[in-house]
């Protein structure tokens, strides 16, 4: 009886700061509410912006209060996903709504996903900027992606941002017409996004 007590009190011992390391390890950072996400297009009769009502984000750092060593050109970013209720996008415009739901499959697919393969990241005069890549998810196809990136601080938060410029028909979309094809959309489009994130 005693063995077996020693025996479970040698691997709490053991277990429990092996726990509290794993647990500072996979920290994460927090999205703010102030972060955007939104798409840039044109058509044959005007630009249009089409804006993320809704933006998640699951980054995890290694270890706490991970900004400041991130802002040295540091990589402690282990894994990133980012996910954008498709239904959710706000073009302005009650008829271009459905229209560019319909565009993204949104009854099949309703969720937008972006998940991070690797990065490199430098530091630069005011902050820092690099190379993201990754997997997007976007109306049923996956295909890597590799966008141009910068952060820098605001207070105690990082702020991320860039464009990638998206090609609709790479991922089978057809583009929004309307008016019988009188309005055509541009297959080509640009994804902005504003990130603030907190350790």
């Amino acid at each position: 009886m005693r063995n077996n007590l020693k025996t479970t009190l040698l691997a709490l011992a053991i277990l429990v700061p092996a726990s509290g390391a794993w647990t500072v390890a996979n920290e994460q950072l927090v999205l703010q509410p102030q972060s955007r996400l939104w798409i840039d297009g044109t058509s044959t009769i005007r630009s249009f912006t089409c804006k993320a009502a809704e933006v998640n984000a699951v980054v995890e750092v290694n270890g706490a209060n991970v900004i400041p060593s991130l802002l040295t050109g540091e990589k402690g970013v282990k894994a990133v996903q980012v996910t954008v209720p498709a239904e959710k996008m706000d073009c302005g415009n009650g008829k271009m709504n459905d229209h560019m739901r319909n565009a993204l499959k949104v009854s099949d697919n309703p969720t937008i996903t972006f998940s991070l393969t690797n990065y490199d990241v430098a530091k630069n005069a005011d902050g820092i900027s690099g190379t993201i890549n990754g997997t997007l998810d976007l109306g049923g196809v996956k295909k890597p992606i590799s966008l141009q990136a910068t952060g820098a601080p605001v207070g105690d938060m990082l702020h991320v941002s860039g464009v990638y410029e998206l090609r609709m028909t790479d991922y089978g979309l057809k583009p929004p017409s309307l008016m019988f094809g009188r309005i055509k959309v541009g297959e080509t489009v640009k994804v902005g996004f504003d990130l603030l994130l907190k350790s």
